[in-house]
């Protein structure tokens, strides 16, 4: 596990004295009992008395020969500890080559304990690569429904192709969850979600009836707080669908935890209450995400950032933009760039992160060389005229970052670089050069920044600040203020990306339609209409 990082210049005494607080706060996670956590007595509700597959199930993180497992009891799901006596279950799993079962190939007991609220994950290893499963729990005498997973391709294996969605930003009271509806029939090989999965903060005008229950829509801060507000989000029938459709590789953004935290930093909170409420957000991640151990945090540490590799055509570079970034310049929000935009010891991914993204970049022997992370790469000029303004919370705020990666994709030879994002709650689809200010500078990678799944509400198909940077950024080649989600499709020679949109979130029987089909050929980071 990473040790914390830590801003430059600190002094010793400061430096000993939030080690101190990282060390209390990871120790209070791991024995479950941080501040704020409800000290009312569990619901006495025993799981094998009521369904306790409320939560639906997952899969996540595929290997040629594996994948993560997840499921939560939760009978009661917005019940402290989902209405589970304190107590640990068994749990059996097996996991099957068809939808009926009769060809099961695995199966086994887990333990799901009161300490990670009755989540359960489980890393099966032992299956063939590139294969089609079926999976499913026991409790008792209540039975799970079914997901759908598939591993990873061998290391040497070459696919004619892969299809994958990426999605995120789904505040739960902007509007219905449709575009995952729409995903999950979809069925592709896997799916990846970047970010922005629960929000903190809640809001007593949504759309869904009962968006005004106090449960739903304050701040969460206590570990409590954060688990209810994910069990809220996983009660949704699409989003279940969707977990239940494909294996996801998941990455956090900064609603898991609290809006525009850059590492120790949250606004004016001082850096010991937020290193806790950081734990109580990682630890109520990890229990409901198909997550491997190793993801499992320590406290307010959390090693998110990974590799995953699809044989021969792909590798996945999942990237962590929150927790070792610098703060952002100039006070956050849309500014100027500047000086502090472009201090070169400032960096979005720390630099030891840095390092491994290029190194294994500069390492991949894959046709494609995926970034899944969180936030834009490309320069997003925000007003009109000669003046620039840009988000300090995206790669703008951090551009020495952005050219220490750009610039070592060139100097380094790597081809087919394709950086997937969101945060924005917009469709931005932009060629990544090495100058952006240069109309003539060399392309060098390709960024397709998907829409939200519901913030925003509905939206439009190009609202005026979509205009704004359509005109202000002649990089930036595709733009759609609408709620969806992009489904790829990757073979050898292209790469398709299929924009999903929604005609309305607001309302629970919206329709999805495909907005443009832009694509990619291998060799040519430009980005061209499909």
């Amino acid at each position: 596990m990473n040790s914390p990082t830590l801003p430059p210049g600190l002094s010793a005494a400061t430096r000993r004295r939030f080690l101190t607080v990282t060390g209390a706060a990871a120790g209070l996670a791991l024995a479950g009992a941080l501040p704020g956590v409800s000290s009312a007595t569990a619901a006495t509700t025993d799981a094998t008395k009521l369904d306790p597959f409320t939560l639906g199930v997952a899969s996540g993180d595929p290997l040629p020969d594996g994948v993560v497992l997840w499921t939560r009891l939760a009978p009661d799901p917005l019940a402290p500890f989902g209405g589970m006596d304190r107590r640990a279950y068994s749990v059996q799993w097996e996991i099957a080559t068809d939808e009926r079962f009769r060809q099961v190939v695995k199966r086994g007991t887990a333990k799901a304990t009161p300490e990670y609220s009755h989540s359960v994950h489980v890393d099966v290893r032992g299956l063939k690569p590139a294969h089609e499963y079926y999976y499913r729990f026991r409790s008792g005498r209540f039975v799970s429904p079914a997901g759908r997973t598939k591993t990873a391709p061998a290391p040497h294996q070459m696919l004619s192709s892969l299809t994958l969605a990426f999605a995120s930003c789904q505040a739960s009271w902007e509007g219905w969850f449709t575009a995952h509806r729409d995903l999950a029939a979809r069925r592709h090989d896997v799916v990846l979600f970047l970010g922005d999965y629960i929000y903190e903060f809640g809001n007593d005008r949504g759309v869904r009836p009962g968006d005004d229950d106090l449960l739903r829509t304050r701040q969460a801060v206590t570990l409590d707080e954060y688990r209810q507000r994910y069990a809220y989000y996983k009660t949704d029938p699409d989003l279940q669908a969707a977990h239940q459709s494909a294996p996801w590789i998941a990455v956090f953004d900064d609603h898991e935890v609290v809006d525009n935290w850059a590492d120790m930093y949250a606004g004016s909170t001082p850096t010991n209450e937020f290193l806790v409420r950081r734990a109580n957000a990682f630890r109520a991640y990890w229990e409901n995400m198909p997550l491997r151990a190793p993801q499992r945090p320590n406290g307010p540490e959390m090693q998110l950032y990974r590799r995953l590799q699809y044989g021969q055509l792909a590798e996945f570079s999942m990237l962590d933009t929150r927790q070792y970034r610098n703060d952002q310049a100039n006070g956050d929000g849309t500014k100027a760039p500047n000086a502090a935009t472009a201090d070169p010891t400032r960096s979005i991914l720390g630099f030891p992160q840095e390092k491994w993204l290029l190194d294994g970049l500069s390492t991949s022997r894959a046709t494609w060389n995926v970034l899944g992370h969180q936030t834009a790469i490309t320069l997003l000029d925000t007003v009109s005229g000669p003046n620039v303004a840009v988000p300090m919370d995206t790669w703008d705020g951090y551009s020495a970052s952005r050219d220490r990666l750009l610039g070592g994709i060139d100097e380094r030879g790597i081809k087919n670089v394709v950086s997937l994002a969101g945060d924005l709650h917009r469709t931005v689809v932009s060629d990544l050069a090495l100058d952006f200010n240069d109309p003539d500078s060399k392309v060098v990678a390709t960024e397709f920044v998907g829409t939200s799944i519901t913030s925003g509400q509905d939206g439009q198909d190009l609202d005026a600040g979509g205009r704004v940077l359509l005109e202000e950024n002649p990089h930036m080649k595709f733009g759609n203020f609408q709620r969806g989600y992009v489904s790829c499709e990757i073979t050898p020679d292209a790469w398709l990306s299929e924009f999903r949109v929604c005609d309305r979130v607001t309302v629970p029987n919206g329709t999805v339609s495909t907005r443009a089909r832009l694509a990619v050929e291998s060799g040519v980071a430009a980005v061209q209409q499909a």
